[in-house]
């Protein structure tokens, strides 16, 4: 079997712009999010986590860890709803009131002052990405973004923008869930001070 050419090379470059893009986390905002988060837990209000594509996938997965993962007592968990999860209500609202409404849909049925969205988005500047952001300001509802690239308007429509300027969409989708599993285990900890991992 012929040996994969030139992968152990790309393979170091990729650990190492991972490396290097972790170290630029802004992380005073990252602990912004993780107050934001422990009043929302404490207060049982309701979290909305939201992206596309991969972002999609990272969404669902960071919802698996707040519900589940923070607290595994029964009814502890932080009440989180990955929005991009349901794949009957999104392929609905797509086809219904179009794509770039999904997530904001969604909201105005679900959200209330005083909770918090978190968005996830490689370049910031997608229609339903900025539609929900938009809505967070109109309804009381802060707003958290986790960008790559530039930032793009998602940048400047966001309560707090966590951005990590990587020109590469997969490190970007990479570091959404280096974040989110810190505040996880931050969270997990704060719940627990035992539960502290390292």
């Amino acid at each position: 079997m012929k040996k994969a050419e030139g992968f152990h090379s790309l393979a170091r470059d990729y650990t190492e712009r991972l490396h290097q893009a972790s170290l630029t986390i802004p992380l005073d905002a990252v602990a912004t999010l993780a107050e934001a988060l422990l009043e929302c837990w404490q207060r049982q209000r309701q979290v909305f986590i939201f992206g596309n594509g991969g972002s999609a996938g990272n969404a669902i997965h960071l919802a698996n860890d707040f519900i589940y993962g923070i607290s595994k007592r029964m009814g502890s968990g932080i009440r989180m709803h990955a929005l991009p999860a349901n794949q009957s209500m999104i392929t609905c609202l797509a086809n219904d009131v179009g794509y770039e409404s999904i997530f904001t849909h969604q909201m105005s049925v679900f959200a209330q002052s005083g909770d918090i969205a978190i968005a996830l988005s490689g370049s910031g500047n997608s229609p339903n990405i900025l539609n929900a952001l938009e809505y967070c300001s109109e309804h009381s509802i802060k707003s958290f973004a986790i960008l790559g690239y530039g930032g793009g308007k998602a940048k400047d429509l966001c309560d707090v923008a966590i951005h990590i300027p990587i020109n590469d969409m997969q490190i970007s989708e990479d570091l959404q869930l280096v974040v989110g599993h810190m505040l996880m285990q931050w969270l997990c900890a704060s719940h627990d001070p035992s539960s502290l991992i390292g």
